[in-house]
């Protein structure tokens, strides 16, 4: 994974970027235009470009953060408890008695087989 919170930015991370686009927001309301506006901020020209659009038409709140992005976790905060019991519990307490590991495969399996939730095997680590 990329990020700290599984494949997006952090909280601090989405704060920073929301800083970014709302002083680029105060630079467009003094009618400075996308390029001068990615130089002084340091960012791309297709950014200042596409918040520029953004905030034309939908003001400053158009360059609001909008939070995390991805899925949610369809697990709800009981089953994630009782997920981290079966993990503690060791792979070989639920049929794998190969080996002590945990691979992302068998935590899927085991998510499946506890809560008839599917998830894909890249989806089980995010969370």
């Amino acid at each position: 994974m990329r990020y700290a919170d599984g494949g997006g930015l952090t909280a601090v991370g989405r704060r920073r970027r929301e800083t970014v686009r709302m002083q680029a927001a105060e630079l467009f309301e003094q009618r400075i235009k996308p390029p001068e506006a990615a130089r002084r901020l340091r960012v791309s020209l297709k950014s200042a470009y596409q918040w520029h659009q953004r905030w034309w038409e939908g003001g400053v709140q158009a360059l609001a953060s909008r939070g995390p992005s991805g899925s949610r976790c369809r697990l709800s905060p009981r089953c994630l408890e009782k997920l981290v019991v079966y993990l503690q519990q060791g792979p070989a307490a639920h049929g794998w008695v190969e080996d002590q590991v945990w691979t992302a495969a068998r935590v899927t399996t085991l998510i499946s087989r506890k809560f008839h939730v599917s998830y894909s095997v890249s989806g089980a680590t995010h969370w």
